[in-house]
C-alpha cells in the first residue's frame, strides 16, 4: 500500500531500539570505567569513560531525532558534535593537570578495564552496523562507536607499556590520543550535520525558485 508511511514507522521504530541498546551500554560502561579510571589513577582510563559519556548523550540526542524532519536531525547531530568538542577540551586539561601534579597509573587495571569496555564497544558496532550509512544522526553514532574501538585498543597499549616501561608517560600519551579521537569525531560530526543543512536549504531554494513564475 504506497504511501502509508509504514516504511517510515518501521524505519523510526528501528533506529530507536538500536540508539536505546547504545544509550544504555555506553552509559553503563561510564559510570564503571570512571571509577576504574579514578581507581586506577588513570588518564587514559578517565578519558575513555568521559568519550563513553559524550557518547550516551550523542545517542540520546539520536533518539529525540528520531521521527524528525532532517533539518531536526542535522541540528541534533550538531549538538552532539559541540558536547564532544567540549569533553575533548575537558580531557586535555586534566591531562595538563595531571602531567604537573603527578599520577601512579595501575597497569593490570588499565588493561582489564580497556578490555571490559572493548567488547562493550565491539557490541555496540555489531548493533548499529545496518545504520553505519543511514541518516545523519546514525552516522553520528556510528563514527562514535568506531572510535570508541581505537580508544579502548589504545587504553590496552598504553596499560601495557606503563607495565613494561614502568612510567606514566605511556598513559599520559594515550590520554593525550583519545582527547584527539573525541576532537576529530566532533569535527566530522559537524563538518556532516553543516552538509546536510547546506544541501537541505540549497532544495528548499530550488523548490522555491522553481515555483515562482
Amino acid at each position: 500500500m504506497s504511501g502509508c508511511g509504514c516504511e517510515v514507522e518501521i524505519q523510526d521504530a528501528s533506529q530507536k531500539k538500536v540508539l536505546y541498546w547504545l544509550l544504555g551500554i555506553n552509559a553503563i560502561m561510564f559510570v564503571i570505567e570512571l571509577g576504574v579510571g579514578v581507581l586506577a589513577d588513570s588518564t587514559a582510563l578517565i578519558a575513555d569513560s568521559l568519550d563513553m559519556l559524550a557518547d550516551a548523550v550523542v545517542y540520546a540526542i539520536g533518539i529525540y531525532a528520531v521521527g524528525k524532519s532532517i533539518i531536526h536531525k542535522a541540528k541534533a547531530a550538531r549538538v552532539s558534535g559541540y558536547f564532544q568538542l567540549m569533553l575533548g577540551a575537558i580531557i586535555l586539561i586534566d591531562i595538563i593537570r595531571r602531567s604537573v601534579m603527578g599520577s601512579e597509573p595501575v597497569s593490570h587495571l588499565m588493561m582489564g578495564m580497556g578490555a571490559v569496555a572493548l567488547v562493550a564497544n565491539v557490541i555496540c558496532l555489531f548493533i548499529i552496523r545496518s545504520h553505519k550509512n543511514g541518516e545523519v544522526h546514525m552516522r553520528a553514532s556510528w563514527i562514535f562507536s568506531a572510535n570508541d574501538v581505537i580508544a579502548n585498543m589504545g587504553v590496552i597499549f598504553a596499560g601495557a607499556l606503563v607495565l613494561w616501561l614502568d612510567s606514566r608517560l605511556p598513559d599520559l600519551i594515550i590520554g593525550v590520543v583519545v582527547s584527539v579521537i573525541v576532537l576529530r569525531g566532533a569535527w566530522m560530526i559537524l563538518k556532516d550535520a553543516k552538509n546536510e543543512l547546506v544541501a537541505n536549504q540549497t532544495l528548499t531554494d530550488n523548490e522555491n525558485s522553481g515555483g515562482v513564475s
